[in-house]
């Protein structure tokens, strides 16, 4: 299967914010729903920011737009962004990924958390393969709910995590990424993969570009916000404190909110092997992403906060997306 799909992603605020939306979320006939708890600090929506959950939903066009419709009626507070994405499944082939000049290729690989290649964890298999094939970094984020293999999966307290769903993703170009395909395809019993173009604007300290400046409202009468994402790692210091931490405080204190940070249990940058949590070093050599959403203003200001914490080390990328819904205590800034 090789099919235009929309990836709605929905940072959500609130002590327990979720419920309802991944309850419905789960009731339709989405290819993969994953939810993500924000590490350390999150999406502040108004002054909302306890314990933040990102939900990331993929479908096609009329399945998402009838969920979208449907969450509209919940009263959760939180901000809603739509992507349009290329869904690969079943039997994987090289499609003829082209870079813009300018433009890397984001791989997204969807699997379960028991998932495994010859009794070796799948997430291992697949970061070593794309660390083998060229890929310039990948991190693997765990969910503590969604929809893994068709049912739905949620962490128990004390519990085992059962097949809960796991998602790797990863920046290169798209040569290598096409490349790999087929090998990631063959690795995963029920294979699924989503591409998007992404706007490189700095790699290891260089800065390439800065994001870009669009505006305005698309066909469907949405918000056009700018997204960045930095992708670093635990082990990234500045000034004796990990870049991501370093930024989500500047950034708060430059007054700039729409934050939200995830920590990976594995992956790699650049020529390091894949590594991750350790036993006795747990956290400190996982991958980390941050997120930043707003309008173009916003994201420019933001970027000069991460360009300055960003010298030597880490990944930037910038992409436009479609604000499909904000909450009402931050109405005032969808447009």
């Amino acid at each position: 299967m090789d099919a235009d799909c929309i990836k709605l992603t929905s940072y959500l605020g609130g002590r327990h914010p979720g419920d309802g939306l991944i309850d419905l979320y789960c009731q339709h006939d989405l290819a993969a729903v994953i939810v993500l708890r924000s590490h350390g600090s999150g999406l502040r929506i108004g002054r909302s920011a306890e314990l933040p959950l990102t939900a990331i939903a993929v479908g096609t066009r009329p399945s998402i737009e009838t969920v979208l419709d449907r969450a509209r009626q919940l009263e959760v507070p939180g901000v809603f962004t739509r992507e349009h994405v290329r869904l690969l499944s079943e039997k994987i082939t090289p499609v003829g990924i082209a870079d813009k000049a300018g433009e890397a290729t984001r791989m997204t690989v969807y699997f379960g958390r028991q998932d495994s290649v010859y009794a070796v964890p799948a997430f291992e298999v697949i970061c070593e393969t794309l660390h083998r094939r060229g890929i310039a970094g990948a991190t693997v984020l765990a969910g503590v709910d969604g929809i893994a293999h068709g049912r739905r999966q949620r962490a128990q307290f004390l519990g085992s995590h059962a097949d809960l769903p796991m998602m790797i993703v990863a920046v290169g170009s798209g040569d290598h990424i096409d490349q790999a395909l087929p090998e990631l395809g063959g690795l995963l019993r029920r294979p699924l993969i989503t591409l998007e173009q992404v706007r490189v604007c700095k790699r290891d300290g260089k800065l390439l570009r800065r994001p870009e400046q669009a505006a305005g409202v698309d066909d469907h009468g949405f918000a056009r916000w700018q997204k960045l994402t930095v992708y670093t790692s635990e082990a990234a210091q500045h000034d004796g404190q990990p870049v991501h931490r370093a930024i989500v405080r500047r950034l708060g204190s430059a007054g700039i909110n729409g934050v939200t940070t995830h920590a990976g249990i594995w992956g790699f940058h650049g020529d390091r092997p894949p590594h991750g949590e350790h036993f006795l070093q747990r956290g400190h050599h996982v991958p980390a992403v941050i997120t930043v959403l707003g309008t173009a203003e916003r994201i420019s200001a933001a970027f000069d906060v991460i360009d300055e914490l960003t010298g030597e080390r880490g990944l930037v990328t910038s992409e436009t997306v479609a604000v499909a819904r904000a909450a009402a205590s931050s109405a005032g800034q969808r447009r």
